[in-house]
């Protein structure tokens, strides 16, 4: 068969692609080094949160939000300060996306079948001026189903698109090289691996057992990040955020190893903004681990007091959920790679939720009776496991107990009963005033002054030593990899640009492997809600935008 594009890669990014495309009558090839279990790669393990600008949700909640406000906050956020190079895409990028999501993105998802939770959720807070880092008002949507929720419509539209003959997908295809023609990339080679039963997220072998070779109109490359490659994080580590970590965890599978990312520099594609990451401070190790490494990351309430691995408190605005890079850099600069949180049971029953598919069972399933338990006392049931098996927690109904039990997980024994105690007593009196000089307390009950927090995501403000509120409860945080920012710079029609800012003759890219757009839509920070949909929406761009190019020839 003759194949219009060959997309490599089947992510969410790819899936929208390639449903563009075959929609539009184009042939489409879809390979993918995974099984056929994956199908959908990291997205469907997300939470599945989406940004969205002013949207029938916020409102019901009283929520006035606007496409200013948003381009400011993505701006503040950003802080793009390569505007004349490698942040000239991405800018263009950054402001076609909230665009985006300020019109047309929750229509357009309506449309393909996705619903949303009803609580929109308040990520990256900011925490500092009001041109600066972090969202002015809560944009965080759930998606009713989660990352499988997500990955659902465009998986259904690719199937039917194979069953009409416009799509082949061929799972267990491993691209080792882009194939040129005077300048002009013409199609792919590489390995066919071992057929394997590996269940999703699950390693897969990488054994070889013959090679392949395809030629097309057009190469679409979709193939996500380097979360999953500790030595490439660490090779691209900034200096900004101090020294590489020594242990980190994954937040991402085994496949999600970056590899051709080289592959398409070595074709003539453009690399840039390598030393933007996005990787998460409050990751705690799985107890019941699918991929290596396998770490979960926590979504903090404001309400935790938040120590570094000495047990010295952390200074504004590094408050859970406040500022992920700027916490990150103040772990970083106390050469240790681990922090702590100190919190009650009050505040993890209504605080902590855990990040991913596979930990929010109730949303996952779309059920509403699960959901509902959610406002009964006592964690959920996978928080609950975690307190009970999870090698980073500890529960003590005193603090003398709280603290031995803290540094016997970690050995270091740098944690001082006296200094800890000395902060929480401290933070405790600060509680008999409606005022108050401790920038937190007044940020959590701040945010209490939000319905959706004030419901499902604040704690009402207490004492932590006062034992009704306990038992004591520690968890160690760890460093968990996460996104790529930086990667394939790529014009709006999705064309994968060389060193002198032209595009790579047939060669497009979508998805994380752009990040998320241009070559780094997020500049420096993210807003949160913005992974998922910025794989849906350079998706859905490139692919519309091949198909008028292909409608040209």
């Amino acid at each position: 068969m003759e194949w219009d594009v060959i997309v490599v890669g089947a992510g969410l990014a790819g899936l929208v692609a390639t449903a563009e495309l075959a929609e539009a009558g184009k042939k489409v090839l879809l390979l993918d080094q995974e099984p056929e279990a994956s199908l959908g790669g990291q997205a469907w393990w997300s939470f599945g949160g989406l940004f969205l600008v002013d949207s029938p949700e916020q409102r019901r909640l009283g929520i006035h939000d606007s496409y200013d406000l948003a381009w400011q906050d993505w701006l503040g956020t950003a802080g793009f300060d390569r505007e004349e190079d490698e942040d000239h895409w991405a800018r263009k990028w950054a402001e076609a996306y909230v665009r985006f999501a300020a019109e047309e993105k929750r229509n357009w998802l309506h449309a393909q079948g996705i619903r949303f939770f009803p609580v929109v959720g308040w990520a990256e807070r900011g925490g500092y001026l009001a041109d600066g880092h972090g969202n002015s008002v809560p944009r965080f949507h759930i998606v009713w189903g989660t990352g499988p929720g997500i990955v659902k419509p465009f998986e259904t539209r690719v199937r039917a698109a194979m069953s009409k003959g416009n799509v082949e997908y061929k799972p267990r295809h491993q691209v080792d090289e882009l194939l040129m023609d005077n300048g002009r990339v013409i199609g792919v080679s590489g390995s066919l691996l071992t057929p394997s039963s590996a269940a999703r997220g699950e390693p897969s072998p990488r054994d070889v057992i013959g090679n392949f070779q395809y030629v097309a109109k057009a190469v679409m490359v979709t193939s996500g990040g380097i979360g999953a490659n500790h030595d490439l994080v660490k090779e691209n580590w900034p200096s900004r955020l101090g020294k590489p970590p020594k242990r980190m965890i994954s937040g991402v599978p085994e496949h999600v190893d970056g590899r051709m990312l080289a592959i398409t520099e070595k074709a003539g594609g453009r690399l840039v903004n390598k030393d933007r990451m996005w990787h998460y401070t409050e990751g705690i190790k799985n107890w019941n681990p699918i991929w290596p490494h396998h770490g979960i990351r926590i979504l903090p309430g404001p309400s935790s007091i938040w120590l570094d691995a000495t047990g010295q408190r952390f200074s504004a605005p590094n408050f859970p959920g406040f500022d992920t890079l700027g916490t990150l850099e103040a772990i970083q600069k106390t050469g240790y790679d681990y922090s702590w949180f100190i919190l009650t049971e009050k505040i993890i029953e209504k605080e902590f939720a855990l990040s991913g598919s596979e930990q929010n069972p109730d949303l996952t399933e779309k059920s509403i009776k699960q959901v509902l338990k959610r406002i009964l006392p006592g964690p959920t049931s996978p928080v609950k496991a975690f307190m009970e098996k999870g090698e980073d927690f500890v529960v003590s109904d005193n603090l003398a107990n709280l603290v031995d039990g803290m540094n016997k997980i970690t050995g270091d024994n740098l944690l001082n009963l006296e200094h800890i105690e000395r902060q929480l007593v401290a933070r405790d009196r600060e509680m008999d005033n409606k005022f108050t000089k401790d920038l937190q307390i007044t940020a959590l009950r701040g945010a209490r002054n939000y319905i959706g927090d004030k419901l499902i995501r604040a704690a009402s403000p207490h004492k932590l030593l006062d034992p009704k509120n306990g038992p004591l409860i520690a968890v160690r945080l760890n460093i968990v990899t996460r996104k790529t920012l930086g990667g394939l710079q790529t014009d709006l029609d999705g064309r994968v640009l060389n060193d002198n800012g032209v595009p790579v003759p047939g060669l497009y890219a979508a998805g994380e492997v752009t990040g998320f757009g241009g070559g780094g839509v997020h500049g420096y920070r993210s807003l949160e809600g913005t992974f998922l949909g910025g794989c849906i929406f350079t998706g859905r761009e490139a692919g519309r935008a091949l198909v008028r190019r292909l409608n040209l020839n």
